[in-house]
């Protein structure tokens, strides 16, 4: 049998032994070629243990990873490990399936990197202003491995949106790794779309920019911590004015509820799980009633316009902006995005019953049908607005999620949105096809 042709969604080599094995290409993380003229290549690909498997072996030039674009051999590495992220699977991931593969990848020259270990809710933060900007800022090549979920990512983009970049800034490119519970940002970049959980696009992905917004707040507005048990200022930009930075969400309504009531270790252990559980107790309440028809004005400039416009409701059950496609694996929010493309779409729709609002978001398990519905609202937008006015005497429903953080307004308080122009970050994306 022919070994130098690969199949379908099969790998065909031969081993050291001269056997045929197979393997499948959602498994595969890249092929490496052996020294000119010779036909001993390695191939790299995950395990059904969850490691990773390198082998010698005797293998068509035909199906060689191209190698990345960029210079990956030039680049300073750094490895984040957030040992807290979902449910805490990442330190185990870097030992058994990643640290080989980095190994192999970097074996043209003395391998080493640095690796780090996530102390407190703080360190990715801290990390990034003391280590990685400083040599951004100067203009050295960064790859930054990123063992976390989507909070980690959005760390690193507001610890380097706090400063003011020299001309020598070089964004460093970031390899996400998704070990967090939603991991959003790596489920619309492509990373779970073979067996192989980001190594494969660490080794042929494509560096892009990532597309980022800000969101600006009224004065009073304070940041939930510590399971909603203390607050915390917001920080300031240079007009003092409260913003946060985010590559993911910015939501209010039924969203932004059912995310900061399953932010406790008690929901955490339960993983994506908690998002429909805390879903269900919002949507049925336990006095029987309806779910509660949240109260804001909400205001769009919708794409390539440039006056505001009301959404022409006051009650509302789902306001969501966002720039990825997937919230989760399967749940395609924005089905017209594509991977990076810095597009912010809106989501929306009025209050309804629980059924009713589990069947409509049911439907973005189906590819994103819910955008079909009549009462959804689907669109391309510049900017959001969202200004309470006091219509909401409760302040849990006046909480604004930015990619998972919890922000509460005051009774007449307001949040505003909009993509932000800097570009500090580069995601590895979509691998280059065998």
């Amino acid at each position: 049998m022919d070994n130098q042709q690969p199949e379908g969604s099969i790998i065909k080599f031969k081993n050291e032994k001269d056997e045929e094995e197979l393997i499948e290409r959602q498994n595969l993380v890249t092929v490496l070629p052996g020294p000119e003229g010779e036909c001993h290549s390695q191939v790299i690909h995950v395990t059904s243990s969850g490691g990773t498997s390198i082998q010698e072996v005797c293998i068509s030039k035909a199906v060689y990873s191209p190698l990345p674009s960029w210079d990956y051999e030039a680049h300073n590495i750094h490895v984040i490990v957030s040992t807290k992220s979902g449910t805490e699977t990442a330190g185990k991931f870097y030992s058994q399936a990643l640290e080989p593969v980095l190994k192999a990848l970097f074996h043209k020259r003395d391998f080493s990197t640095n690796v780090h270990y996530t102390e407190s809710a703080n360190t990715i933060k801290e990390l990034t202003t003391e280590v990685l900007w400083p040599k951004a800022n100067n203009g050295e090549k960064l790859l930054v491995i990123l063992l976390s979920g989507d909070g980690g990512v959005i760390d690193m983009v507001n610890a380097m949106l706090s400063k003011q970049p020299s001309v020598a800034y070089r964004a460093p490119k970031v390899a996400i790794f998704p070990m967090g519970t939603g991991n959003a940002l790596a489920h619309s970049i492509g990373t779970t779309k073979d067996n192989t959980s980001g190594l494969s696009i660490l080794a042929r992905g494509k560096p892009l920019p990532l597309p980022i917004f800000k969101a600006i707040f009224s004065p009073g507005a304070r940041m939930l911590v510590d399971e909603a048990r203390r607050e915390e200022e917001l920080p300031k930009d240079s007009t003092g004015t409260p913003n946060l930075h985010g590559a993911v969400v910015c939501s209010w309504g039924m969203h932004a509820t059912l995310v900061a009531d399953s932010d406790t270790a008690e929901y955490r252990k339960f993983g994506v799980e908690r998002f429909k559980m805390a879903a269900k107790e919002a949507l049925y309440p336990a006095d029987g009633s309806s779910p509660h028809p949240y109260k804001a004005r909400v205001s769009v400039i919708r794409k390539g316009e440039t006056e505001w416009q009301s959404i022409p409701r006051d009650e509302h059950m789902y306001v969501l902006a966002t720039l990825v496609s997937n919230l989760e694996k399967t749940f395609v929010i924005s089905p017209a995005s594509q991977p990076l493309d810095g597009n912010l779409r809106l989501v929306h729709f009025g209050p309804t019953s629980g059924d009713e609002a589990m069947r409509i978001m049911g439907l973005a398990y189906q590819g994103g049908k819910h955008i079909d519905e009549p009462a959804v609202g689907y669109e391309n937008i510049e900017r959001l607005r969202i200004q309470f006015n006091d219509l909401e005497d409760d302040g849990r429903w006046r909480r604004i999620c930015i990619d998972g953080t919890i922000v509460r307004l005051e009774k007449d308080g307001w949040v505003e949105v909009a993509v932000e122009k800097r570009h500090v970050l580069d995601v590895l994306s979509v691998a280059n096809e065998l």
